[in-house]
């Protein structure tokens, strides 16, 4: 089992739109195992590549006894909207209100490079925006409204983890 370290939030990988995966196989394969090994630990619901230090568009996700990897990932539909408190593992002990859709699809390719489609509601919905931000580079406090994002950020700032 191989649980790989988090970046935090600062490093520029999480802000570096990821880059497509072209080749599948042994690499592929290895990645989405230490994907899912680092996300199967207690409390994480989806971990993206960049925050793990890879700069590709890959992504694990845990969210009511469903696991899987999706390379390449495009959501293709979403629809309502849903308005909760959202952490991430690169932002530790931050939680805030974030708005996202209430159901998500995504399409994307697994290790071997065939089709996959991961579809969800609520908290799925939510990982799969999640995820998919980061590898657009975006961190969820980007998607905070001013005042909340404004505190966030504040807080990002005093926190031990920023910047040691």
């Amino acid at each position: 089992m191989t649980v790989r370290e988090i970046r935090l939030y600062g490093d520029p990988v999480l802000l570096t739109v990821a880059a497509e995966v072209t080749a599948f196989g042994d690499a592929t394969h290895s990645l989405a195992a230490d994907l899912v090994d680092t996300v199967l630990l207690p409390g994480r619901a989806g971990l993206a590549a960049p925050q793990i230090g890879v700069s590709q568009r890959a992504f694990a996700y845990n969210v009511d006894d469903q696991v899987g990897v999706v390379f390449n990932p495009v959501v293709v539909a979403r629809d309502g909207e849903q308005n909760g408190d959202e952490g991430c593992l690169s932002v530790p002990e931050l939680w805030y209100p974030t708005r996202r859709s209430m159901h998500v699809v995504v399409e994307g390719l697994d290790a071997d490079g065939d089709p996959v489609r991961i579809e969800g509601t609520e908290l799925m919905a939510r990982c799969l925006e999640h995820e998919v931000d980061h590898l657009d580079g975006i961190v969820y406090l980007r998607r905070l409204e001013r005042g909340t994002r404004r505190a966030a950020m504040r807080a990002v700032r005093e926190s031990e983890w920023f910047n040691r």
